[in-house]
């Protein structure tokens, strides 16, 4: 007997056997994963598959987790005294080891064991980078086949850890992220490999939810705070549905870590929308010429799950959050900042999290005393690569406006080329 069943955030209803799918009676409503188990955690394994509240049975591949310490140098020099750190990238010295470099590692080995588990035949992924380049890397050392899509803007995140590896991919040469979205749901249908599903997807809100369980593993208690960049909302989200569930459990806390979500400037629809308590994104903060303007590529999904049941507005209203606007050279200090006090590189993302929380110390919004749990999204890239090599993506460029017919025969020349 499964040890979860999901469960409709908006009527409760209880849906079994469906991989990743929207409530069939409620429109914009997430599902949710229900452990019917109280939280553990495998004291003699020291990797993700440790935690026993993960949306899978068994796992065929070995899985780095989460690393979370205790901050000294950046906490030193913003006056604080317990800041924790969620590193999520390669410091060995600190025994991160996701060789991508992102937490979308955690993400990305829950989706495709759920998928392999659920007896889905592959999967098309659609991604800003980061995403990707996980999915890649476990799609090559699983075996689990995937097609991804990428758009141009963000087509640079893209790298193999080892080559030559034959995952298809498809760069969308006009679009942005939204619109490679759009193509790998089209995708989808020719290939007879479903969309992955986005936020839509469990396995990918509790699989970047695991920074949290991480954190309780080192503390034993929830933070106050939580600070983290966004694009998407769906690493938030995760972290948010696991805090309730730790509050069920009762051993942990009984109060929301509040939630300081921050965006890059110009292009924040989310931030922006909170800062006026709107549950609805205004068109004007979406508009695609301000991708262009910001420097995180990452973060700049125009379809965030901030509006449906369960999304990051749900999760800032109940945790009273905040969020950011962040400008690009406050990014660069941020990271510079980073390097100096800790001693690692981090993603442009990761300081946009790091910004937001100095922003958030300035206007005394956290406590000096306070538990902080700031997600280093990314980071060890420049580490990383002094002692492994690079290996370039070698994909195929699509238009957003490609029509089926001609889809499909990409379709058929990229994956008879891969397999």
């Amino acid at each position: 007997m499964s040890h979860f069943t999901l469960r409709c955030r908006k009527c409760g209803a209880e849906l079994k056997d469906v991989y990743c799918a929207f409530c069939e009676h409620c429109a914009g409503a997430l599902l949710i994963t229900d452990y019917k188990v109280p939280f553990a955690i495998n004291s003699e394994r020291n990797d993700l598959w440790k935690f026993n509240w993960l949306p899978v049975h068994s796992h065929d591949f070995d899985q780095p987790g989460p690393v979370v310490y205790k901050s000294e140098g950046l906490s030193d020099h913003l006056g604080l005294s317990n800041l924790h750190v969620a590193f999520n990238g390669y410091w060995p010295e600190k025994g991160a080891a996701l060789k991508t470099c992102t937490f979308k590692e955690f993400e990305a080995a829950i989706v495709l064991q759920n998928a392999r588990e659920n007896g889905v035949p592959g999967l098309t992924v659609a991604s800003a980078g980061n995403t990707a380049r996980a999915v890649c890397h476990l799609s090559a050392t699983t075996g689990f086949p995937v097609i991804i899509v990428v758009p141009k803007m963000c087509f640079m995140e893209m790298w193999y850890l080892r080559g030559p590896v034959k995952v298809p991919t498809l760069v969308v040469g006009d679009g942005d992220y939204s619109d490679s979205i759009d193509a790998a749901k089209r995708i989808a249908l020719l290939s007879e490999m479903p969309f992955e599903g986005g936020v839509a997807n469990v396995a990918k809100r509790d699989g970047l939810g695991a920074v949290l369980l991480e954190e309780i593993s080192f503390s034993g208690r929830l933070p106050d705070h939580y600070f983290q960049a966004v694009g998407s909302g769906a690493g938030a989200i995760g972290v948010f549905e696991m805090a309730e569930r730790l509050i069920r459990d009762g051993r942990f806390g009984s109060a929301l870590p509040r939630l300081h979500l921050a965006q890059n400037l110009p292009f924040a629809p989310m931030t922006k929308a909170w800062q006026k308590k709107s549950r609805a994104l205004f068109k004007d903060d979406l508009r695609p010429e301000l991708i262009g303007e910001i420097t995180t590529r990452v973060l700049s999904s125009r379809y965030p799950a901030y509006s449906v049941q369960g999304g990051v507005f749900d999760a800032l209203t109940a945790s009273e959050g905040l969020t950011y606007g962040i400008e690009n050279q406050e990014v660069f200090k941020a990271q510079d900042l980073f390097l100096e006090t800790e001693g690692i590189d981090i993603s442009p993302a990761a300081g946009v999290a790091v910004a937001a929380l100095i922003n958030g110390v300035r206007a005394k919004s956290v406590g000096n005393n306070d538990t902080i749990l700031l997600n280093i999204t990314g980071g060890g890239e420049k580490k990383f690569f002094e002692t492994h090599k690079r290996h370039e993506v070698v994909p195929v460029f699509i238009s957003k406006n490609i029509s089926d017919k001609d889809l499909k025969d990409v379709l058929c020349t990229v994956l008879k080329k891969n397999s």
